[in-house]
C-alpha cells in the first residue's frame, strides 16, 4: 500500500514537473536549517546563511562541473586539486608578476580549460580509464602549483584595496551576488545538457555509448567536452573560492572532490551514467554547504562532515542501483 501511495504522489503533476526528487531534497534542506537552528543559539540568521554561501559558491560550480562528466559514465577526481592549481597559478601571476586582476581570472579559467582538454582527450581520444586519467592529473596538478609558486601560499587582494574589486563576485554589502551568479550558470548548464545537441549526446555515451557510436555520432568529440565544460566550471569556482577565502595553499583541494560528487549523486545523478539533474545538484550542494556550516556551529571538526559526506556518496550511490534494478 505504501508503494502505490508513493508512486500516486509521484504521478501528480506539479510533483513530476518539480522533480520528486528535487522536492525531496528542499525539505531536507530545510528541516536542517531548522534542526542546526534549534540546537545552536547563534546558526539562525543572515551571517551563517552568508558563510554557507561562500562554501556553495565555489562547490557549486565544481559540482556542475562533475555532472557533465559523470553524465558521459566518467569521473573525475581531480577537480579539487585542479581548482587550487587554478587559483595558484593565476594568483600568483597576479602577485609576483603584476599581472591585472581581470586578466589573472581569465588565466583561472583558462588553466582548469587546458586541464578538461588534457583530461578529455586522453580518455576520450586514448582511451585511458576516467579514474586513472583523473589521479594522475590530480597528481600533475599539485605538481604544476607547487613548481610555478615555488612551494608558497598566495594570497589574493583584500576588499579594501584597489584590486579587491573581484570579492565583489561574491557579495555588495551583504547581498549574495554569488548566489545570482551561480544560479545563472546552473540555468545555462541546465539548458545546455537537457535542450541541446551536445547535452543530449553526452547523456547518451552515458546511457548507451556503443549505440551513439553505432549511430554515426563522434562520440569521442562529445566525450571531451563534457571533460572541457567541467574544467572551466573548475577554474570558475577557483574565482570564487579566493574571492570568499582569499589565502590557497599549494597541495590541497583533495577534500573538496567528494563533497562536489557528493552533491552531484545526492541530487540525482547517476554514477553509471545517463542520468543527471542540474537542479538537484544545486540542491545537494547547498545541503552540503549547510551540513558544513551546521558542524562548525556544534562546535565539532571537519572529520565529522567527512564521514557525513562519505556515507551520503554510499547511501546516494546504492539508491540509483536499486532504482536502476527496479527499471530493470
Amino acid at each position: 500500500m505504501g508503494g502505490k501511495k508513493l508512486e500516486k504522489i509521484k504521478r501528480n503533476p506539479i510533483v513530476e514537473k518539480l522533480g520528486f526528487n528535487r522536492i525531496v531534497l528542499g525539505c531536507v534542506l530545510i528541516l536542517m536549517y531548522v534542526l542546526f537552528s534549534l540546537l545552536s543559539e547563534n546558526f539562525a540568521g543572515l551571517p551563517r546563511i552568508l558563510s554557507a554561501l561562500n562554501y556553495a559558491y565555489f562547490l557549486g560550480f565544481l559540482s556542475l562541473g562533475v555532472t557533465f562528466v559523470i553524465a558521459t559514465g566518467g569521473i573525475d577526481f581531480s577537480i579539487g586539486p585542479v581548482m587550487f592549481c587554478s587559483a595558484l597559478v593565476a594568483g600568483y601571476c597576479l602577485t609576483s608578476y603584476g599581472v591585472p586582476v581581470a586578466l589573472s581570472l581569465v588565466i583561472s579559467i583558462l588553466v582548469g580549460a587546458l586541464f578538461g582538454i588534457f583530461n578529455g582527450y586522453l580518455v576520450a581520444y586514448w582511451s585511458v580509464p576516467p579514474f586513472i586519467v583523473s589521479m594522475a592529473s590530480m597528481n600533475i596538478a599539485k605538481g604544476v602549483a607547487s613548481v610555478f609558486t615555488k612551494t608558497q601560499s598566495v594570497s589574493w587582494p583584500q576588499g579594501a584595496s584597489e584590486q579587491g574589486w573581484f570579492r565583489n563576485l561574491v557579495k555588495v554589502g551583504n547581498f549574495p551576488v554569488g548566489l545570482v551568479i551561480f544560479l545563472v550558470f546552473a540555468v545555462i548548464c541546465s539548458v545546455i545538457l537537457n535542450k541541446t545537441r551536445a547535452g543530449r549526446y553526452i547523456l547518451s555515451l552515458g546511457s548507451n555509448k556503443e549505440a551513439v557510436r553505432l549511430s554515426g555520432v563522434n562520440i569521442k568529440k562529445w566525450e571531451m567536452l563534457a571533460y572541457v565544460i567541467c574544467g572551466i566550471l573548475v577554474g570558475i569556482a577557483a574565482i570564487f573560492f579566493v574571492a570568499a577565502y582569499t589565502t590557497v595553499q599549494p597541495g590541497y583541494g583533495d577534500q573538496y572532490n567528494n563533497e562536489a560528487i557528493a552533491g552531484c549523486v545526492m541530487g540525482g545523478t547517476s554514477m553509471a551514467g545517463g542520468l543527471a539533474s542540474i537542479g538537484g545538484t544545486v540542491i545537494g550542494v547547498f545541503i552540503i554547504a549547510l551540513l558544513q556550516e551546521g558542524i562548525l556551529a556544534l562546535h565539532f571538526t571537519k572529520d565529522y562532515q567527512l564521514i557525513i559526506t562519505g556515507i551520503i556518496v554510499i547511501v546516494a550511490v546504492y539508491a540509483d542501483v536499486v532504482a536502476r534494478r527496479r527499471k530493470n
